[in-house]
């Protein structure tokens, strides 16, 4: 977990779970939140490559995605599940479409969806050696088929946030926004109880 810098308005009493596309920002953009919130910030692909011993694109090319998803599924949990309870959690592409994994986000955290286009997801990840899915083979082809299969399990998020190429202060200024919005929407619905 890295640094906690700053205070925020915003009052967290659970986690946040950036979801979405590899390209899409989650980490760069659930850092900046984390230090803007100034709560923790984790990484699960990177809990997961020190669990394991090995970079995720050695789990998939040595164990498979099947095994990667059952290790993933696990580390989610754990973070949700390990204090401190307020901390920004970026996930891997594939996490959220995890059922287990999913359910258990959506009861325990703020989830946010970055959404990004085709065109962005490729730019962003075109010269990057770290997304097996990607290596070897038309990237935009698996992007775009990606977008069709997850894009509406993605939009089961509490939020989303479309991103667009712009700086990491506009998106993030953005995503500040949509969770300001959210939890006093989910305030003002408690106090109608």
């Amino acid at each position: 977990m890295t640094g906690m810098k700053k205070e925020s308005a915003i009052k967290l009493d659970r986690p946040i779970v950036m979801v979405g596309l590899m390209g899409a920002g989650k980490t760069s953009v659930g850092r900046a939140l984390a230090h803007h919130l100034g709560v923790p910030f984790v990484d699960s692909d990177k809990e997961i490559e020190r669990a394991a011993g090995c970079s995720v694109v050695d789990i998939f090319s040595l164990y498979g995605e099947r095994e990667f998803r059952r290790v993933e599924q696990q580390v989610v949990a754990r973070l949700l599940d390990t204090p401190p309870a307020p901390k920004v959690i970026s996930t891997g592409e594939g996490a959220f479409i995890t059922p287990a994994v999913r359910d258990k986000v959506l009861a325990q955290a703020v989830s946010i969806w970055l959404k990004a286009d085709l065109d962005l997801l490729v730019k962003r990840t075109r010269f990057r050696d770290t997304r097996p899915q990607l290596l070897h083979t038309d990237s935009k082809k698996i992007l775009a088929q990606l977008i069709a299969e997850r894009y509406n399990t993605y939009a089961l998020a509490d939020i989303t946030v479309e991103t667009f190429d712009e700086n990491l202060r506009k998106t993030l200024a953005k995503v500040v926004d949509a969770l300001e919005q959210h939890l006093k929407q989910k305030e003002q619905k408690n106090g109608n109880k």
